[in-house]
């Protein structure tokens, strides 16, 4: 929030008539922050929930260097209010970019642990569609799991990258009309707490909430596990389904990504406090991408899935 209230100074000092936002999603979404700011006024925190911008924001254009987020497209802006320790979700059709701008050759020099974390970003977006947008969401899942392993040994795989590039596309476009669910929702609250980074916390939630949502679905389920390249021939709809949670497990391993929020935290050198699952659990079940997940959660499993991935 602090950052966007910056840049709205800084627009206007320099009399600046249009917005450019260069890297991943934190950079996507500060200047749509500045753009809504700019274009409707007040304080950031007051734009928190669904539809609550007025007015379109300055002409923007969105150069993205990561296969991740999918920010550069979509109508989603996400803004950590550093008081509070919350990452507010801002949703809004008005947010949606002008122009994106995708090239592989701008993502080469992502290092390994970045283009995994982002990859598996684009995968949990990927998963947490719906129907309405299957086709992009299915596309996205088969040129990850056919991608990032690639893109996270070699760099400068340009085949890999552009693959990844595309998938990230797909992937946002499918979310941006279908919402998500409970795994960014509890993800948010990691970021905002303890400013562990939002894919890393992604890949690590996604198997534990998606086992959780396996009965709400189990078709689509199936369908992960072959577009994760899993051969589901003569299993019972069950078995077929579970494979889909254990090829994401094989992915995050693959690529590097931590089994716990504890070992991802000693990486970046952060403490965590299981003290403070209530007030996570409260913030997950009000934010904005809750209300899409396919099955029902409690504050009881809320807390309980924050204490398994710990």
């Amino acid at each position: 929030d602090e950052n966007v209230t910056e840049g709205v100074a800084q627009y206007k000092a320099d009399g600046c008539d249009g917005l450019i936002s260069i890297g991943g999603g934190s950079s996507h979404d500060c200047c749509k922050g500045i753009g809504i700011l700019l274009s409707n006024g007040g304080a950031i925190y007051q734009y928190e929930g669904v539809d609550k911008v007025n007015h379109m924001l300055p002409h923007y254009i969105a150069i993205n260097t990561t296969a991740g987020t999918a920010s550069e497209l979509t109508r989603f802006c996400v803004i950590t209010d550093k008081e509070r320790h919350v990452k507010m979700s801002i949703v809004d059709w008005f947010l949606t970019p002008n122009v994106a701008v995708n090239d592989p050759v701008l993502m080469v020099g992502m290092p390994p642990s970045l283009t995994a974390a982002t990859g598996m970003d684009a995968l949990t977006h990927a998963i947490e569609a719906t129907p309405m947008t299957d086709a992009c969401a299915e596309k996205a899942i088969e040129f990850i799991n056919r991608y990032l392993r690639r893109a996270v040994a070699n760099g400068k795989d340009m085949e890999a990258r552009e693959g990844m590039a595309y998938a990230q596309y797909l992937a946002g476009m499918a979310f941006n009309n279908a919402g998500l669910g409970y795994v960014h929702a509890m993800a948010h609250q990691l970021g905002g707490f303890y400013s562990l980074p939002h894919g890393e916390c992604n890949a690590i939630l996604l198997p534990h909430v998606e086992s959780f949502n396996l009965i709400s679905r189990l078709d689509r389920f199936v369908r992960i596990a072959q577009m994760m390249g899993e051969c589901t021939d003569g299993l019972s709809e069950r078995a077929a389904a579970e494979l889909a949670i254990s090829a994401i497990k094989t992915l995050s391993k693959d690529v590097g990504i931590p089994t716990t929020i504890t070992e991802l935290a000693a990486r970046y050198v952060k403490a965590i406090d299981p003290r403070d699952i209530p007030a996570m659990v409260g913030h997950a079940q009000k934010d904005t991408c809750a209300a899409t997940n396919p099955r029902t959660m409690s504050l009881e499993i809320i807390s309980q899935l924050y204490k398994d991935v710990f």
